[in-house]
């Protein structure tokens, strides 16, 4: 073995022949270029190594009243990164057994040496400790690595573990070196563990997805990549595993397509109520209308059947309408501490005395904007699921407190943006659900309630209202310890204000209404509930219709209740070209579906009233009322 510089290998022997007859080998023979010093006793050598200016140690075992196994052990714990070559004597074989336990890079038996064989072994040594380095290396670059890197034998045993696969199973790399993998982590599918294995031996690589329990039972998904590898100098293999963390992914993915998915359903949705509103509208204001007329007993026994069942109606598609389009209602500055304590009183109330409540709310509790008519539905749906969860009875909390979504926080939710919000927790201790049915439980009419308990609509509602209040949800369970729902509303920091008080039923004084819509039974309903509080009406089917009407009679016409959505002509260009004719004439908007577009365009026309079909003979002319009124 020829180097550019020579290696400087130093002989422990209190032998002065053994010294010389080495010497004359590294002379004539040039022994691995080496240059050869000497120190005949053990304190020499403990200085000689402690100062580190040699490449190679040779160590004689016999070294007067000491001797050269335990100068390895000293060497070594001290940190010696040199190889050690231990020569021995005849027979000897425990001593150097037990050098190379030690950590001796190499034993020769004085009575075998040669100079080929002294060569041979220092430059073996010389490799070794060069591979080493370089395994050491590379070792280092890999616990750099962001990526769980491990090696594992054929029979699934750990030779090599990284930092990053402490960080993600939770094991120490000296817990992890020796164990089966199967005692490290627990993979959900083993069908598709044994599936992957086969790959690899057939085609030397695998890679794909594995659902994995860490040590402290967290579930994690991991794109993982395995390759079959030799050992160096070995034809023995093994398998290269490198798995990358992708379980924070997968939960953005599973959000995105929950949202996609619940959109399609939402549009499908939206379009059933606005033919439902139009169906129910005709039936309400038809049946107030008779229950103010008619007063025999078998009408007094009836209509309000009817009227209750319709109104019914038109709260579960005022239902569909807040998940598919989160209905605007009237928003004002509140503090949820009050819906809080009412929600308490109800549920104390109400509820089975097996359900034990509590509530937590903070004295400083922000305050946020919304409709608290929308908000206590949100909650009293949580609490109706909470208590169905709990039919044996159980524990119900709930918890409002002040909160601050960060970056980090706003990666991990794909509705929550970054921002002060408070939230209100509704936890309880029954049953829990299923982690199959998690992903499923805000789509509108589905439900695990029995047939006839329940409509499927509550956290479908629930989503819709948050959303529109420009918040989100977030929900954790575990089967047979409970469920925890958490709304998040944005905070607002400027103080509540009161409610105003509800305006009283404005009465008619014979004034020409134009009522507009496509719907034969909306318009009779609507004519006949104006002209029972002293209105006058007029009715046209379309666009049209209504523009040619109004033109006849615009002096005598006080408003026009117009439909948004019509075949020929829809609202938004009726309303135009009646601004046309009259840019003063006063309009209420009126639609099945309250689409924010719908309202905003309306809104940027100057309307500011607006109907959400099915309306009441009530809302009708408390609206008319208010638009009359105003300038």
């Amino acid at each position: 073995m020829k180097n550019n510089s020579s290696i400087r290998v130093l002989l422990i022997d209190d032998d002065e022949d053994d010294y010389i007859l080495i010497r004359d080998w590294f002379q004539e023979f040039q022994v691995a270029s080496c240059e050869l010093e000497w120190v005949s006793n053990y304190q020499a050598a403990r200085e000689q190594i402690t100062s580190k200016q040699h490449d190679v140690y040779l160590v004689d075992y016999c070294l007067g009243e000491a001797n050269g196994l335990e100068l390895l052990y000293e060497a070594i714990e001290n940190g010696c990164t040199a190889p050690i070559i231990l020569l021995t004597g005849k027979g000897d074989r425990k001593i150097d057994i037990e050098a190379m336990k030690a950590g001796a890079a190499d034993y020769l038996e004085k009575s075998q040496m040669t100079a080929p064989l002294l060569e041979r072994s220092i430059r073996y040594a010389l490799e070794r400790k060069q591979n080493e380095q370089k395994i050491h290396e590379q070792a280092a670059l890999l616990d750099v690595a962001t990526d769980a890197i491990f090696v594992q034998d054929l029979d699934q045993k750990i030779l090599f573990w990284n930092k990053a696969a402490e960080r993600l199973y939770g094991y120490k790399k000296e817990e992890a070196i020796g164990k089966n993998i199967s005692e490290i982590w627990q993979e959900k599918n083993l069908l598709k563990l044994q599936e992957a294995l086969a790959s690899l031996m057939k085609n030397g690589s695998w890679g794909g997805e594995l659902q994995q329990i860490t040590k402290s039972g967290k579930e994690i998904t991991v794109e993982s990549r395995w390759t079959l590898v030799k050992e160096f100098n070995q034809t023995s293999q093994s398998i290269l595993v490198v798995n990358t963390d992708i379980t924070q992914k997968k939960q953005l993915e599973a959000q995105f397509l929950r949202a996609q998915r619940l959109e399609s359903i939402g549009t499908l949705a939206s379009g059933i109520a606005h033919d439902l509103n139009n169906v129910l509208a005709p039936i309400m204001m038809t049946a107030q209308l008779l229950e103010s007329q008619l007063h025999d007993e078998r009408s007094k026994r009836l209509l309000p059947i009817l009227i209750s069942n319709a109104k019914r109606g038109a709260n579960l598609v005022k239902q569909v309408l807040s998940f598919t389009r989160g209905m605007e209602g009237d928003r004002t500055l509140l503090q949820l501490k009050h819906l809080v304590r009412e929600i308490e009183q109800i549920i104390k109330e109400t509820f089975p005395k097996s359900i034990e409540v509590s509530t937590e709310v903070p004295p400083n509790l922000w305050t946020v904007y919304g409709d608290p008519t929308q908000l206590h539905q949100v909650l009293m749906n949580l609490c109706v699921n909470a208590r169905d969860a709990m039919p044996s009875g159980g524990y119900l909390k709930i918890k409002a407190e002040n909160f601050f979504v960060d970056a980090n926080y706003a990666k991990m939710h794909i509705d929550a943006r970054v921002g002060a919000y408070v939230t209100i927790a509704i936890a309880d201790t029954g049953v829990g659900i299923a982690p199959e049915i998690l992903d499923r439980i805000f789509e509108p009419f589905f439900t695990t309630k029995e047939l006839g308990k329940g409509t499927g609509l509550g956290l479908s509602t629930v989503l819709g209202i948050i959303k529109s209040h420009n918040g989100f949800v977030t929900v954790s369970s575990e089967l047979g310890k409970g469920t925890e729902f958490k709304v998040f509303l944005p905070a607002q920091q400027t103080p509540e204000t009161l409610e105003e008080q509800e305006m009283e039923l404005p009465a008619g004084n014979g004034e020409l209404i134009l009522v507009v819509d496509d719907e034969d039974s909306i318009r009779d309903i609507t004519k006949t509930s104006l002209e029972t509080y002293n209105y006058k009406a007029i009715t046209a089917s379309d666009g049209i219709e209504a523009i040619a009407l109004y033109a006849e009679h615009r002096d005598k016409i006080s408003v026009v209740l117009t439909d948004m959505l019509m075949p020929s002509m829809d609202g938004l260009t009726t309303i135009r070209t009646l601004q046309k004719i009259n840019p003063n004439v006063k309009v209420i908007a009126v639609s099945g579906l309250a689409s924010a577009d719908k309202i905003n365009a309306a809104a940027d026309m100057g309307i500011k009233a607006f109907l959400s079909k099915p309306y009441t003979t009530k809302e009708l002319l408390q609206t008319i009322g208010a638009v009359k009124s105003s300038n």
